[in-house]
């Protein structure tokens, strides 16, 4: 922090991320649970690429969309994690302000990759289940390939401007007070409580992102998942209305947590902030679903389960490998 008086504005080189520092007696605890999550949520994800890229019998779009949700939730941990583990060790909470700014502009931007390859996932879904006679015409290795990229490069691409516009803003700002950021990364708008200037534009802002990119891509999801149901609804086998409906409701509970906790935090105004509830709501799609989507999404299901049990016969993975295939199957 600069040689500054506090007085109506301050200037900062850097911050403080009070993480889960006002419960003490717990730190241990917590780093253990943050390491056990963290270790899982590599170790599952690194495993579901793997298996995708080794066994020909996962070379199908559904999976190849699911090996780049592993990459991106793989991606996802690593930008907060290990800072979250590296401040509950050393007690070291601090962080520059060129950090916080890469952390939060990197974080945004897998936000919007996520978004985006979500909504390809759910459109798959809807042309497997509702265009079956045209699905493997339509879904070809250059389509998919095509939609995955774009959901890497649009994420990025759109989420720069924004994060631009949201940096800037914030952070030419004038800031008051300590320079203590109630969160355990740095979040725009766990930033926006240091500011003492008018910060009406940046929550417009943030409102106007979430309600134009968030719900409109989650209003997409809903309605394929409406054209799903509708075509499961008239199919005669039980089987097959199962199998579909077993897909996609696990597809669907993973993207209610994920968007429906972010926009719990971004679309309600300042006045009615709850810094702990902000928190454990963003637990929830920062921590919590990249460790729980590996098992959700991909591990569970047959032809996953068959690949890891090929892989373990074969003997071409490592011990640590098999033995994580086994305890899952």
């Amino acid at each position: 922090m600069a040689d500054t008086d506090w007085g109506n504005q301050t200037s900062i080189t850097k911050f403080i991320l009070l993480g889960f520092g006002n419960l003490p007696q717990l730190q241990v605890l917590l780093f253990l649970l943050f390491l056990v999550i963290y270790i899982v949520t590599t170790a599952g994800n690194i495993l579901v690429i793997a298996l995708v890229v080794a066994d020909q019998h996962l070379h199908t779009p559904m999976y190849f969309f699911l090996g780049n949700l592993s990459c991106l939730e793989t991606c996802y941990a690593s930008t907060l994690l290990p800072r979250t583990l590296a401040s509950l060790v050393t007690g070291d909470r601090t962080i520059s302000v060129s950090g916080c700014v890469a952390q939060l502009d990197f974080f945004a931007s897998l936000v919007a990759v996520e978004c985006c390859l979500l909504s390809v996932m759910f459109y798959d879904r809807y042309l497997e289940i509702c265009k079956l006679l045209h699905y493997a015409a339509l879904m070809n290795g250059r389509l998919r390939f095509w939609l995955a990229a774009g959901s890497w490069v649009s994420g990025f691409l759109e989420a720069q401007p924004v994060s631009f516009i949201q940096t800037t803003l914030v952070f030419t700002s004038p800031f008051c007070g300590p320079n203590k950021i109630d969160h355990f990364f740095c979040d725009v708008v766990s930033v926006l409580r240091l500011v003492c200037a008018d910060t009406s534009r940046n929550e417009m802002s943030n409102i106007t992102v979430t309600v134009v990119f968030l719900t409109t891509l989650f209003m997409l999801i809903l309605t394929s998942y409406a054209h799903i149901i509708t075509t499961v609804l008239r199919m005669s086998s039980p089987r097959s209305r199962h199998r579909a409906f077993s897909t996609c409701s696990s597809y669907l509970v993973m993207v209610t947590l994920f968007y429906g906790s972010g926009m719990v935090i971004y679309l309600h105004p300042k006045s009615s902030y709850m810094l702990e509830n902000d928190k454990l709501l963003s637990l929830f799609y920062t921590v919590v679903t990249p460790m729980m989507n590996p098992n959700i999404y991909s591990l569970r299901n047959e032809e996953m389960k068959g690949a890891q049990r090929r892989r373990v016969a074969g003997k071409r993975l490592s011990p640590l490998q098999k033995g994580f295939c086994l305890r899952l199957t």
